[in-house]
């Protein structure tokens, strides 16, 4: 029972009432706005598309195509793919942008439309505003008869995908042939099942157990890559005498890893480790998002480069990225984005680059991860009454805590020695979430316990 508009897209639950869930009328009018903003702002009438395996996705991409068609602009379908591979598609078809049908970690239930600009990167605040606005007035021209869009399916891309992977020097097939790695790999059932074998065939490791590689869209477990819901590849690693195990969420912009024993390598460490390995070969600064762990500081003062922070969301990372020329970036969800390769999260480079690093590294995966610092992470949410004034709260914190080092980039972010914690609002609920991280579990939950506390007090 729920449908949210956002400046990315429109995300939902199937079925029900227009408006109040993601019907096949919210599809189509936002589709439409977004197909009519892209003539405007680009001249360019093509768009590509492409979606993950769950079960609705079919449907709504039926839908999506029509309704491009009708406004007369040219569909380019990859049918079965991933995130990033759209994302890389976009502009090899020299395409005014791109639509991907995927409600990323969601649950079954949900879908979405994430909508990407002519470079194949998610469109800006203000890019997004102005497609809500045209759906909201209906500022729709449907084209005549002789004027309506052509369809293309290509359904290659993936392979193109990986090729684009393998030509960069950071991926050392040699070194991961060599070590003949035992992998075990959880694909959830949705495209990674497609894209994450074909990607390990090519790198040289040819002894994989596949966990959930048919691509029906039935999930087998919550699909977000988290320690709770991934206890069946650990005992399989375990089980298998695995070198290492690998998840991705269902779009394939996700990557977590498990260690040989079984234990977590730690979603906020895929990043770490990767910008470790990267650094070894490139100079040039990092980001993460302001709620991302601060190993990935350490890591960068190892290197001497510069760590830089920005506010949570993957378009905003990338406008640091751009901004500061990093050579690597992400956030702590096991989000990787490579330059090199393309400006958006992408599972497959990450597990090709993890991949080089172990190798080349002749360690564990145990070992290696015990090379990095240990941070402890707490993530809490406080609801608020309907009326609430957020910003005011977040004054009134930031006046309470007015002798700590303060960022107010994207919501409050204190920070006390090498303890954090990070307050912002919701998008999209009225909620307040708070991050907090520190060098002990239990201090990272007080600190995350003391800010509820103080909170609830200034909302009395």
């Amino acid at each position: 029972m729920t449908l949210i508009k956002s400046i990315s897209g429109i995300r939902g639950t199937i079925g029900g009432k227009a408006g109040h869930n993601l019907t096949p009328e919210d599809i189509i009018r936002f589709t439409a706005a977004f197909g009519t903003w892209i003539k405007r702002t680009t001249g360019n009438p093509v768009i590509v598309i492409g979606r993950d395996a769950r079960i609705s996705g079919d449907m709504i991409n039926h839908l999506v195509i029509g309704t491009l068609q009708s406004i007369g602009i040219k569909v380019v379908d990859l049918g079965l793919s991933t995130t990033p591979t759209v994302e890389i598609a976009v502009p090899r078809e020299n395409a005014g942008g791109g639509i991907i049908i995927t409600a990323s970690h969601n649950p079954k239930n949900y879908n979405a439309l994430k909508l990407v600009n002519h470079l194949g990167e998610f469109i800006s605040g203000t890019d997004g505003q102005e497609v809500l606005r045209i759906a909201e007035e209906e500022e729709i021209s449907y084209s005549d008869v002789d004027k309506l869009g052509e369809y293309q399916h290509k359904f290659y891309y993936i392979q193109k995908h990986i090729d684009k992977i393998l030509e960069l020097d950071l991926v050392n097939r040699k070194a991961i042939k060599e070590r003949n790695f035992r992998v075990v790999i959880d694909c959830v059932n949705s495209t990674g099942g497609i894209s994450v074998p074909e990607l390990l065939v090519a790198l040289g490791v040819t002894d994989v157990v596949e966990l959930f590689t048919n691509p029906n869209g039935r999930f087998p477990h919550n699909p977000e890559p988290l320690p709770e819901h991934l206890s069946t590849i650990a005992h399989e690693v375990k089980h298998q005498k695995a070198d290492v195990g690998l998840v991705v969420d269902p779009d394939v912009d996700r990557l977590a890893i498990i260690c040989e024993n079984g234990d977590m390598f730690g979603e906020e460490y895929s990043l770490v480790a990767i910008a470790d390995y990267v650094l070894q070969k490139r100079k040039g600064d990092v980001v993460s998002n302001l709620s991302s762990t601060q190993a990935l500081r350490d890591v960068a003062n190892k290197y001497k480069v510069a760590h830089h922070q920005s506010a949570v969301g993957e378009v905003h990372v990338v406008q640091k990225m751009k901004e500061v020329n990093a050579v690597i970036g992400g956030e702590g969800n096991g989000g990787i984005i490579l330059p090199e390769l393309h400006y958006g999260r992408d599972a497959l480079v990450g597990i090709a680059l993890f991949l080089s690093h172990l190798a080349t590294s002749g360690k564990s995966c145990t070992r290696l991860r015990a090379e990095y610092p240990n941070y402890f992470m707490a993530k809490n949410k406080i609801e608020l009454p309907e009326g609430t004034n957020v910003q005011d709260i977040l004054v009134q914190m930031e006046e309470k805590y007015k002798k700590e080092h303060l960022n107010k980039t994207d919501g409050l972010k204190i920070e006390m020695g090498s303890d954090w914690v990070h307050l912002r609002a919701s998008n999209t609920e009225p909620i307040i979430r708070i991050y907090s991280e520190s060098t002990t579990k239990t201090t990272a939950e007080n600190i995350n316990r003391k800010i509820m506390d103080d909170i609830k007090m200034l909302m009395k």
